[in-house]
């Protein structure tokens, strides 16, 4: 028998099931999402697939009624552990009417929705790392106890808007959680022509915060770097940079040929270690999911799946004379 580990950190076996049947949601979202591309049906995937574990052991660690999420375009995992569903998340997809990221105005793995705190984001990557700051600012001066949690790539952290926002929160003790998404590749740029210093995290002594990097295929793993980055800013002792180490198993893009790029010896080595695979097999050797019961957990995954395709497909698009609305102020005649 498997140590149980989720037990030490506080994770209940119902919460650990939780974990993967989100893990296991967002991946089938994705494969849709890639079905529907290739037949002409949606017109842009930016995936998921490989990141699952940190996204979603990382969006467990945080207070989903209090805490700020600021995804980047890969973090379908984070997004619905905070509330999104897959039927939102289709028609965004699709891009129509009923987006609640956009109203059909961004592209796909633009998130955002005010109810749930999850801010959006732009094109530009890294953007979404000093409005964190902001709002973990904003927070700070109104004394509320939250923390912001922001997440980019490794290629992204090489952006200016990384190291000013990294700066700010350190000098300024903010509560927030960098966290660094590495899966090796920044679109066909591998992470040995990306970076100077060994880890993403080694650029956290800089800003006078601590920096640890962790197993990104492994949810447990990141659930208690993210936890303990969380308690650290709820107590006052300021940012923290987690850098989660996983791999990116699909192209950049719907757009994008990784073959002139990756070698297939090298996808296929990966994909033995992905985390849907390597966690659900944790979970059954630890007594806590058997067969019956991971059958289904993909059939209620499915059924999702189905159904939100189905409404998104046949759901309006966006009328035409609606193209300008929240884009410019309305006057009245």
């Amino acid at each position: 028998m498997t140590e149980n580990r989720h037990d030490k950190l506080g994770l209940s076996d119902q919460k650990v099931l939780e974990m993967y049947e989100t893990m296991l949601l967002a991946r089938r979202i994705d494969e849709r999402m890639w079905l529907l591309n290739r037949a002409g049906k949606i017109a842009f995937v930016v995936s998921c697939q490989g990141q699952e574990a940190a996204q979603v052991g990382a969006a467990f660690a945080l207070d989903r009624e209090k805490d700020y999420v600021l995804p980047y375009y890969r973090d379908m995992g984070v997004v619905l552990t905070f509330g999104m569903t897959p039927k939102e998340l289709m028609l965004s997809g699709f891009a129509k009417a009923e987006d609640p990221n956009s109203g059909s105005r961004q592209m796909p793995g633009h998130f955002g929705q005010k109810k749930n705190r999850i801010v959006t984001g732009s094109s530009p990557v890294t953007t979404q790392v000093p409005h964190a700051v902001g709002i973990a600012l904003a927070g700070k001066m109104v004394r509320k106890n939250l923390v912001t949690f922001v997440t980019f790539g490794e290629g992204s952290s090489n952006q200016g808007d990384f190291h000013e926002g990294a700066n700010f929160a350190g000098v300024h003790k903010l509560p927030v959680i960098f966290m660094c998404e590495n899966n090796k590749y920044a679109i066909s740029v591998p992470i040995e022509k990306q970076l100077a210093c060994e880890k993403v995290s080694d650029r956290a002594i800089g800003y006078g915060m601590p920096g640890v990097t962790v197993d990104g295929n492994d949810p447990l793993d990141v659930y208690k770097a993210v936890k303990e980055a969380a308690d650290r800013g709820r107590r006052g002792e300021g940012p923290t940079l987690v850098e989660t180490v996983s791999y990116r198993l699909t192209p950049h893009s719907s757009d994008d040929d990784d073959r002139t790029y990756r070698a297939p010896d090298e996808v296929a080595k990966a994909k033995t270690e992905d985390p849907i695979i390597t966690f659900g097999a944790y979970l059954k050797e630890t007594g806590v999911m058997n067969d019956e019961l991971e059958n289904e957990i993909n059939e209620r995954v499915m059924k999702l799946v189905n159904e939100a395709t189905d409404y998104a497909e046949n759901a309006p698009y966006s009328a035409p004379e609606d193209a300008l609305k929240y884009v410019y102020a309305e006057t009245e005649e």
